[in-house]
């Protein structure tokens, strides 16, 4: 199998190493993504300026392009001009960090895969529960590698890609896999007031995230209770109910 591999992280985070070695065994990596951090970017896209493909080396070999602009970026120019073919699957991760609820709709890395989704391309994100640097990527790799590798039997439909999110645990304390809806949690916004050494005013996001408390089998609960949670997402930004409520209008 040819297989694109992208994420927010950057091309030179271990997340991305990890899936890399993940999903070798399978067939043909090929690593396009962001130069530097880029997370919480979305579905972003680079059109004011132009973007660098600079081809990224590690272990004396190429592991793909170094991208100056985000996933989304990535995934496109990928498919459009960098690859000789059409890759047979997406896969963006492993990010440090995981995305869940309302964190799918920010989120680079699950963008990056939904970029693959909207070409056609069976595709999946995956993201650790954990923003530890010397977070343990080894359950992670496993459950990318067997997912990754029965991905192709799923029959997706074309306007739907996996959200995977895997506890930063040893393999043998991860209870199983669940498939789940995401849950409703929200982000409490919070925006420190700072000044630099200039004396002018800036903010610092700070955030706290509020887990609500679902009376269903939902991703980010059931990742707290140390399971790989998997969520079939698709995009269908309309209300079809409030629709029908609205045809009055047409008569304005």
């Amino acid at each position: 199998m040819n297989i694109l591999v992208s994420n927010d992280d950057g091309i030179d985070s271990l997340g991305i190493v990890s899936l890399v070695r993940a999903l070798k065994p399978l067939g043909k990596v090929t690593v396009v993504a962001p130069d530097r951090q880029q997370s919480a970017v979305g579905h972003s896209l680079t059109f004011s300026s132009p973007l660098r493909a600079t081809p990224f080396h590690r272990d004396g070999e190429i592991l793909g392009y170094s991208i100056n602009g985000t996933p989304c970026d990535c995934v496109k120019l990928a498919l459009s001009t960098l690859l000789d073919e059409k890759p047979d699957m997406v896969i963006s991760g492993i990010n440090h960090g995981a995305n869940t609820a309302i964190n799918i709709l920010y989120s680079g890395t699950v963008s990056a895969a939904t970029e693959g989704m909207l070409s056609g391309i069976p595709s999946m994100a995956v993201s650790v529960n954990s923003h530890d640097n010397n977070a343990d990527f080894s359950s992670a790799m496993h459950y990318s590698y067997l997912l990754a590798k029965n991905l192709l039997n799923l029959n997706m439909p074309k306007d739907t890609f996996l959200n995977v999110n895997i506890p930063a645990l040893p393999l043998e304390s991860i209870k199983g896999i669940k498939t789940v809806e995401h849950n409703s949690s929200l982000w409490k916004d919070e925006y420190i007031e700072r000044f630099d050494p200039f004396g002018q005013k800036y903010y610092w996001f700070s955030g706290k995230y509020e887990v609500f408390n679902s009376n269903v089998d939902v991703d980010d609960i059931l990742l707290e209770e140390d399971y790989v949670t998997i969520t079939p997402v698709q995009y269908n930004l309309t209300n079809k109910v409030f629709l029908k409520n609205i045809k009055h209008l047409e008569e304005l």
